[in-house]
Order: C-alpha cells, then structure tokens, then sequence
C-alpha cells in the first residue's frame, strides 16, 4: 500500500499510511464450500460506493457451514467478461459498520475442477474506496449478507476513514 504504483491510497498519504490491521487468525474461519452452479446464469446490477451500478453475472452458489450454521454466498464474475477462471464473493456481516467497513468486504476465489473451494474469511479484504473514495466499488447484494458476524480477515482501525455505505 505504501510502494505500490497500484495502490489505492493517495500518494501524499502512503508514507505515512499504517499497516493495515486484521482480526487474529481464527482456523474456525476457514472452511470448506460447494459451489452450486446457476443453471442459467443470471446478472444483477450492484450499487457501487459512488452511486454507478455494476454488472455482474451470478455464476453460483457457495454452500457452506461456519460455527454450525448452515450458510450460502453467491459468486459472481463482471458481466463484461466471459472469464470465469476467478470468483467475485462480496460479503456483508454483522461487524459491518462497527469492526469492519460498513459496505462490506470480498474475497476471491480462483475456479476449481471439483466445486469445492477453501472459503477462508481469515482473506477477507476491504475494497479499495476505504482507501481512496475515488475508487469505484461493488456493494455485496442482500443475498450476499450474512446476519452472523465475521471476525476474521482485515478490519477497520485508524485507515478506516471512508465508511460510508
């Protein structure tokens, strides 16, 4: 975030940008999931955190169980693209708002030959406009938020300046 030519924090901000803080490590956060795939694939529009809307293509389902519960999040892949190699999974939680970004935070998948994926929230990240507002980003859709909290991956502290959504 500080050297990168790609990162999303402003230039004038980067040496004295913080490292970015994230909940300990929680094996319990790693589990293992079944995508099941739409049988017609089907695009929904997300707002995004400047007010567009993006177009993405819901390829499945991710059928999991975390601390004995029975959930599911979608995957999805930009509309404007026929690669299906990497899984979009925007998220939202009940630490939104509060430990993490109210928007919600994402994980990436790359496709697997079997359907089963090692959905580990311990990669969960927050996207680029808790950064730079200028970054133009997906919300998760309503099917997309999990009314548990997920302590795991990168949390707000100090850097979280931009949270609105």
């Amino acid at each position: 975030m500080r050297e990168s030519s790609d990162s999303p924090v402003p230039a004038e901000k980067r040496a004295t940008f913080p490292p970015l803080p994230y909940f300990d490590v929680d094996p319990a956060y790693q589990v293992p999931a079944a995508l099941n795939l739409e049988p017609r694939e089907s695009v929904l529009q997300l707002p995004t955190s400047t007010g567009q809307r993006r177009q993405m293509r819901r390829i499945g389902t991710l059928k999991f169980t975390l601390k004995g519960q029975p959930l599911t999040l979608s995957a999805f892949v930009d509309a404007s693209t026929n690669d299906v190699r990497h899984l979009f999974v925007p998220f939202g939680d009940l630490t939104n708002g509060t430990e993490t970004y109210a928007g919600g935070r994402y994980l990436d998948l790359e496709r697997t030959a079997t359907g089963i994926y090692d959905l580990d929230f311990n990669r969960a990240y927050h996207p680029f406009c808790v950064f730079n507002a200028g970054y133009d980003c997906p919300y998760p859709p309503r099917e997309n938020r999990l009314l548990v909290p997920i302590r795991a991956g990168e949390r707000l502290g100090a850097i979280g300046t931009n949270s609105e959504g």
